[in-house]
C-alpha cells in the first residue's frame, strides 16, 4: 500500500532554512564549552580552579592572536592600496597574457577587487603583475635589462 505524503501542520515550512552548524571556533564557543563543563561537572571533584584559569588564559590569547591577524591583513591590504596610488603618473612595466614585457603609464587605480588594479594606457593590470616603476621623466631601462651603472642623483 502507498503511503502519502505528509504536509506540515504547523507553521514551519519545507522551505525555511536548516541552521547550519557553526565551522568556526571563537570565544563564544569556548565559553559554551567552560559553562556547560562546569554544569556538569562532579561535585565530589570540582574542577581545578588553575585549569580554569589556564583555560581562560588561553581564551585570552586565542582572541588577542585572532586580532593581530586580522589587523595585519588591514595593514598588508593598506600598504597595497598605498603602494597602487603611488604608481599614478609613474612608468611601470607588466607582463600581458602573451607573456610579452610592456611599459606605459599609470593613469588611475581601482580599488574594486581584492588586489588593486592599476589602469596602464587602457589596460587594467593587477597591481601583483607590475614587474617594473621607473619615475617620471628618466628614461626607462630595456625590458629585461639593467638600468646601467649610474643612477640619478649620484655622481661618479
Amino acid at each position: 500500500m502507498p503511503v502519502e505524503a505528509v504536509a506540515p501542520t504547523s507553521g514551519a515550512t519545507a522551505t525555511e532554512a536548516v541552521r547550519a552548524p557553526k565551522q568556526v571556533m571563537d570565544s563564544e564557543l569556548f565559553l559554551t564549552l567552560l559553562v556547560t563543563q562546569l554544569r556538569n561537572q562532579d561535585p565530589s571533584s570540582p574542577m581545578d580552579t588553575n585549569e580554569m584559569i589556564g583555560q581562560t588564559t588561553q581564551l585570552a590569547t586565542m582572541e588577542q592572536l585572532t586580532n593581530m591577524a586580522n589587523m595585519s591583513e588591514e595593514n598588508f591590504s593598506l600598504q597595497m592600496r598605498m603602494a597602487a596610488a603611488g604608481l599614478i603618473g609613474q612608468t611601470v612595466t607588466y607582463t600581458n597574457a602573451a607573456g610579452e614585457a610592456v611599459t606605459g603609464t599609470a593613469g588611475s587605480v581601482s580599488y574594486l577587487q581584492g588586489v588593486p588594479t592599476v589602469n596602464v594606457d587602457g589596460v587594467d593590470v593587477l597591481l601583483d603583475a607590475v614587474s617594473g616603476v621607473v619615475a617620471a621623466g628618466t628614461a626607462a631601462p630595456a625590458p629585461g635589462g639593467s638600468a646601467g651603472s649610474g643612477t640619478p642623483g649620484t655622481t661618479a
